[in-house]
């Protein structure tokens, strides 16, 4: 089993392949992505919080800059500036074997494609009428595979299309010979990765100090 770090950071960098950005560098105990987007200027991620944590959040005027860590909230919320906003909870979530899937076909009226940039595989699912249903990532990166951006319209929602996504992601990462799986998801993609086996590693949490305007 990898240590807390190792995980974070084999994760980190397969964020970065997904998003096209930099990969992290080492910052401290922790790592630092340059992203680049109007609402992520960069970001710090941190296995443990300590005190390289707290010192970023006191020195950190900035807006769209995120911290990261992987803990509760409640551990740090109570010793942080006022001026940062806490973000909607995160999960990093591992799964090192293969997932469990319903048997299932992919609904009527939807087809799939693929596509694929730097070590990223894409698939998307694509209604009759040529909308957009669902699409997910999966970053091969050292020996794990990072799926990322998993997502179903609302007007696609409940046909199981995401479960069917993920299994299509999973048979690319299994053909290059990747077993090793990890995500971060929300609170609504928690209960579905539970369902086919992943389980939360640990919390992640994420703050920012929004623009004023």
């Amino acid at each position: 089993m990898k240590d807390k770090a190792e995980i974070v950071e084999n994760w980190l960098k397969g964020w970065c392949l997904s998003r096209e950005v930099p990969f992290p560098v080492q910052y401290k105990s922790g790592f630092k992505v340059f992203v680049g987007d109007e609402k992520q200027k960069e970001r710090y991620v941190f296995p443990e919080l300590n005190e390289d944590f707290f010192q970023l959040a006191q020195e950190i005027d900035e807006p769209w800059v995120y911290l990261k860590v992987s803990t509760s909230p409640d551990q740090f919320i109570e010793n942080i500036p006022e001026k940062w906003e806490l973000q909607p909870q995160g999960y990093l979530m591992t799964c090192f074997h293969p997932m469990k899937f319903p048997e299932t076909s992919l609904a009527e009226g939807y087809h799939l494609e693929f596509s694929e940039y730097n070590i990223t595989f894409v698939v998307k699912i694509v209604a009759e009428n040529g909308e957009q249903a669902s699409i997910g990532r999966v970053s091969l990166i050292d020996d794990v595979a990072v799926y990322d951006r998993i997502i179903t319209e609302i007007p696609h929602q409940r046909k199981g299309l995401a479960s069917f996504l993920l299994k299509e992601l999973e048979k690319i990462a299994l053909s290059k010979g990747f077993s090793n799986n990890l995500l971060v998801a929300t609170e609504e993609g928690k209960f579905l990765y539970e369902t086919l086996g992943w389980k939360v590693y640990c919390l992640h949490t994420s703050i920012v100090i929004p623009s004023e305007n």
